[in-house]
């Protein structure tokens, strides 16, 4: 950004340039800084170099190139001067907020200063006083605010980076002491390890809708709820169909895991599922490894949207390793494959822990349907569902065949994303 080069006619008031009150720069300037200690609060926070250096010389920038512009002058670099202190304010931390604030006290100050001697009959010259004061603020604030922006996208681009490539390390079980320290990020001494899954938004399927700028849009909100809950501290590999969270245990107890996931789901619009277990740095492999298996049970299961722990799980966990048990088990519904409603009711039916009308509802059918065929998979299995064994059995056969068809169907993938 440059100044313009066209040249004003010289404002007087008095008998003198209207710039004169302003003459003292560096006077005028610790003068500002004094002000913005005492009236724009986040400033009195600030260290005292920070004050009396870098904000001094950048406030008396500021005053010569208002200066100029009262007179119709032209001082070229003072405005890349200032984007050049804005990219250090947004790379401390200094709230862009702040900085405004204290660029237009500045310029609250400088008018008061100026129209100490101004009489009835400036009317006219104060109109373009006010014009020039308000062209000059519109030039600093635009000059503030493209730099820091410019700046904080390039911090939050190599912090992203950072985070990225320690959580891959972390989940490739590589020696992340020396990448830690180049990251600037404090390995934890044990982590929660959560697979997430990410359901599809309704939208996603809409007609008219680009379903992947939807998807894009729901990882955003993710992602931004994920950083406001986790001020920064948690490390995450994450698509638009779920992946793997590293939480420190130091900084997040169990029933925050729980909050998280919640608030996650209201951010997300969609019900979230997560399953979490505890691991050291060196154990983090293994761990996402297994929370991940365990995700695509709960998937497959249909179950509600919440964190669940392995021990949660272990019954289903093991029904789903192999051996000849689960070969039989497997077997057991192979007589309904001809009869998909058979199949289907009998879903729906355990999802709605064995409750007859909410199956109906859900299927769009009668009740005495739902019985005649209950009734119907008794006789074709050789399994009651009105027995606890027979409950078990089919319960347990349908939850294998379920995760052997996924396995059948799907390419196995890195345990830190769940790719679409």
């Amino acid at each position: 950004m440059a100044v313009s080069t066209s040249i004003e006619p010289f404002l007087t008031a008095a008998g003198r340039p209207v710039s004169t009150p302003l003459s003292d720069v560096r006077a005028i300037s610790r003068q500002m800084v004094v002000h913005f200690i005492e009236n724009v609060v986040p400033c009195g926070t600030l260290p005292g170099e920070a004050l009396d250096g870098d904000i001094t010389t950048v406030t008396r920038i500021c005053l010569e190139l208002t200066r100029s512009m009262l007179d119709g002058r032209d001082l070229p670099g003072r405005v890349e001067r200032v984007q050049a202190a804005a990219a250090d304010w947004a790379r401390e931390g200094i709230p862009i907020d702040t900085i405004h604030h204290a660029v237009y006290e500045g310029f609250k100050l400088g008018f008061d200063l100026i129209i100490t001697n101004v009489t009835n009959h400036d009317y006219d010259t104060m109109v373009g006083v006010v014009r020039r004061l308000m062209d000059a603020q519109d030039m600093i604030t635009a000059a503030v605010s493209a730099a820091y922006v410019r700046e904080l996208r390039a911090v939050v681009s190599e912090h992203h980076t950072a985070v990225h490539t320690l959580t891959s390390a972390l989940l490739g079980g590589q020696n992340t002491a020396t990448m830690a320290r180049e990251c600037g990020i404090e390995i934890d001494t044990e982590y929660h390890v959560m697979a997430l899954e990410l359901p599809p938004h309704a939208k996603e399927s809409e007609p008219g809708l680009n379903a992947k700028v939807v998807a894009r849009r729901k990882l955003r909100r993710v992602q931004a709820e994920l950083a406001d809950r986790c001020d920064g501290k948690a490390l995450s590999l994450l698509s638009v169909d779920g992946g793997t969270l590293l939480l420190p245990a130091s900084e997040f107890a169990g029933a925050d895991l729980d909050d998280l996931v919640t608030r996650l789901s209201a951010a997300a619009q969609v019900p979230l599922r997560a399953v979490v277990t505890t691991a050291a740095p060196t154990e983090i492999p293994r761990a996402a490894e297994e929370v991940h298996e365990l995700i695509e049970i709960v998937h497959r299961l249909g179950g509600p949207s919440k964190v669940y722990r392995p021990h949660e799980l272990a019954f289903e966990y093991q029904l789903t390793r192999p051996g000849p048990a689960r070969d039989y088990l497997s077997s057991v519904l192979d007589s309904l494959e001809p009869h998909p409603e058979l199949m289907q009711t009998l879903e729906v039916y355990l999802a709605t822990n064995m409750q007859r009308a909410r199956t109906a509802r859900k299927m769009f059918i009668h009740t005495n349907t739902v019985d005649y065929r209950l009734k119907r998979i008794t006789q074709m299995t050789g399994f009651d569902l009105n027995d606890i064994t027979g409950l078990c059995y089919l319960r347990a056969a349908l939850l294998i065949r379920a995760h052997r068809s996924t396995k059948t169907a799907e390419v196995p993938e890195d345990p830190g994303t769940r790719a679409s």
